[in-house]
């Protein structure tokens, strides 16, 4: 399959359609936030600022790959019950968009839920269902992720394509399986249309284990990547995080620079740097942020908040080989994965 070009919902600073460029195939991004816009237009990708549920396929006609990652803060499996509540209501929803119950009367339900950030998840599956319904013209692949909490909804939609004419697979990718220098779970699916079934992936490197050795594990992968393979630091250091603690001091998370990074998130610039005998050292810089996600050195950071734009971004290593698998095609040659080191190549 050789796409056309792809249209980006949620696009962020530009993961998937910096890994788009670098497969040769243009992308047009849609995005609200105004931060991620301007690090967008800095790197010269197009992009269309506004919310995606005022657009739909009519405009963009030239577009035959529909790709997304909604946001994910109402899908959080924790707390008071609050994201299943959010987790059943949207799986209720797909199911009334399958049906084609009235669109209007499914809008103004949208409107009733608690947060409206809730019904955005639902857009990818409207625009796939519009370009059927309105313009006779279904997507010919759809490529979404989102963090793990969202996998049951991918699973519905993967039905739900199904029984409109497409092949799907979705499922949990590891993004330290490829190559990214970081420890990051992405809840992962892709469809086409027809009978020609894709499939997630194949990782290409191990994965890592806390203790394990780089190099044990399956001789057919190569070794994960660490922070000192993609940063310019000269000496041995140490990051210690909130990821994953809840906020708890004593909980914070300790990677070593010969050890991928932790998740990246929009509080990476919190992270204190030392070294192993506990000097504080400077934190990271935005571009040694995006490096860790797998951005080029000299990506064009801009707007406000760079780092939550950098925690919120899909890694374009990872999206390579996503869509890649999307299309049909061989893994990410070594010179197009090389070719992300830098920007304006």
């Amino acid at each position: 399959m050789q796409p056309v070009k792809i249209v980006d919902l949620f696009a962020g600073p530009g993961g998937l359609d910096v890994a788009a460029e670098k497969l040769g195939i243009p992308a047009v991004g849609v995005e609200w936030d105004s931060g991620a816009c301007t690090t967008r237009r800095a790197a010269n990708l197009e992009t269309v600022e506004g919310d995606v549920r005022h657009y739909g396929p009519s405009n963009f006609p030239e577009a035959d790959v529909l790709a997304g990652g909604p946001p994910c803060q109402t899908f959080t499996v924790a707390g008071n019950g609050a994201g299943r509540k959010a987790l059943d209501d949207v799986l209720g929803f797909v199911k009334r968009m399958v049906a084609r119950e009235d669109r209007e009367l499914i809008a103004k339900d949208l409107a009733q839920l608690e947060d409206e950030r809730t019904g955005l998840v639902l857009e990818p599956l409207r625009w796939a269902l519009e370009a059927i319904d309105n313009d006779d013209r279904p997507y010919r692949a759809i490529v979404l992720e989102q963090v793990p909490a969202v996998l049951p909804v991918w699973e519905a939609f993967a039905e739900a394509l199904t029984g409109e004419g497409y092949s799907a697979d979705c499922g949990i990718l590891r993004t330290e399986e490829f190559g990214v220098p970081q420890t990051r779970k992405r809840a992962v699916l892709i469809a086409r249309i027809g009978k020609d079934a894709p499939s997630l992936p194949t990782p290409t490197h191990r994965p890592y284990r806390k203790g394990v050795a780089r190099d044990a594990g399956n001789p057919t992968r190569l070794p994960w990547t660490t922070m000192s393979d993609v940063l310019d630091r000269r000496s041995p250091f140490v990051v210690i995080s909130n990821y994953g603690t809840g906020g708890d001091p004593k909980a914070r998370g300790r990677r070593r620079s010969d050890e991928p990074s932790a998740t990246v998130t929009g509080k990476i610039s919190r992270n204190r740097v030392v070294t192993p005998d506990g000097t504080e050292l400077e934190r990271f810089t935005h571009s040694e942020a995006g490096r860790l996600q797998t951005f080029p050195a000299d990506y064009p950071w801009s707007g406000r908040d760079v780092a939550q734009q950098i925690g919120n971004a899909v890694p374009p290593r990872l999206a390579l080989h996503v869509l890649s698998a999307a299309f049909g095609w061989d893994q990410p040659s070594e010179a197009v994965l090389k070719s992300l080191r830098t920007w304006n190549d």
